[in-house]
């Protein structure tokens, strides 16, 4: 059997999963010698991308196998960031001319990428996502904050929220992994969680429990019992005669994308177990508290 198509084969496999790039590193470990990359380029079977970096075949690539090229060029360590991690993540479209990486090398920016140099980039603040190396939703915001305008980083976070991937506790951990920045970026994203908090969406767990309790208590319904346990499971409110469960729902702590599979698993848990689960978000009790106070009256709650 020829060796050169076992590596033929061994590129295919590496460009198939990596979006049609591979980097010179990639193909030296694969067999190539220098010379036959060089070969391969002047042939067109490779085309070059980004120094060290190129496409196998054919340079028609989705936006990812743009995006992972720019971080292969970078080199070791590097992730998408900043405007092109909030596209990869579904939080505001990417559509600028250069990729956005941050390393902590000592790398100069090149032609279509944009290089972001950082003292230290925890393992907490990076993920991957489709192979992908990319900031979490967390540091994304971290890292906007401050280069985009106000609105822009409010339809952030409503996206992130949207998409089950808004986590504050994250995002303070993130500020704090970065304080000394320079820059405006972290009283810009501090403010821009306040608006968004005014609105509930951030609202803390003894928030929404002393709305909700006062909201029955004016309504002349009787008291639930508060933060307890029912089959295993602890519930924000529960009414054990007419076996009613309410779960209050704030995006301060419970809506990761973890945390909402584990709640519909609990919900789904106790519906089997004879309890009617209902959830209630802050928006509902400050905005709409008689439909509240009716679809509890509904269920039996008087």
């Amino acid at each position: 059997m020829d060796p050169r198509n076992d590596t033929d084969r061994v590129i295919g496999a590496l460009a198939a999963r990596q979006w049609g790039v591979v980097s010179r590193g990639q193909l030296l470990e694969a067999g190539l010698s220098p010379t036959v990359v060089r070969d391969r380029v002047r042939s067109g079977r490779l085309l070059r991308l980004h120094r060290g970096v190129y496409a196998v075949g054919h340079a028609r690539l989705r936006r990812e196998g743009r995006w992972l090229a720019a971080v292969l060029a970078v080199g070791p360590g590097a992730v998408l960031s900043h405007r092109d991690a909030a596209g990869l993540h579904g939080l505001r479209p990417a559509n600028h001319a250069r990729t956005d990486v941050t390393t902590t090398a000592n790398r100069p920016d090149e032609p279509g990428i944009r290089v972001h140099r950082t003292r230290s980039l925890d393992a907490e603040d990076v993920t991957n996502i489709a192979g992908i190396p990319v900031t979490t939703v967390a540091r994304t915001l971290v890292d906007l904050a401050g280069q985009i305008p106000h609105d822009h980083l409010i339809k952030a976070i409503k996206e992130a929220e949207r998409h089950r991937t808004f986590d504050l506790g994250a995002i303070e951990a993130a500020m704090a992994r970065t304080r000394g920045r320079p820059g405006q970026g972290h009283r810009a994203l501090k403010a821009a969680i306040e608006e968004y908090a005014s609105l509930g969406l951030a609202a803390t767990d003894s928030t929404l429990e002393d709305a909700f309790h006062r909201l029955v208590k004016r309504a002349g319904l009787p008291s639930p019992a508060i933060n307890t346990y029912i089959d295993g499971f602890r519930v924000d409110a529960v009414w054990r005669a007419e076996r009613i469960a309410v779960e209050l729902d704030g995006w301060a702590h419970h809506h990761t994308r973890r945390s909402f599979e584990a709640d519909r698993e609990r919900d789904a848990a106790l519906t089997i177990a004879g309890w009617r689960v209902v959830r209630f978000t802050y928006r509902q009790l400050s905005s709409r508290p008689d439909a509240v106070v009716s679809t509890l009256r509904r269920l039996g709650i008087r």
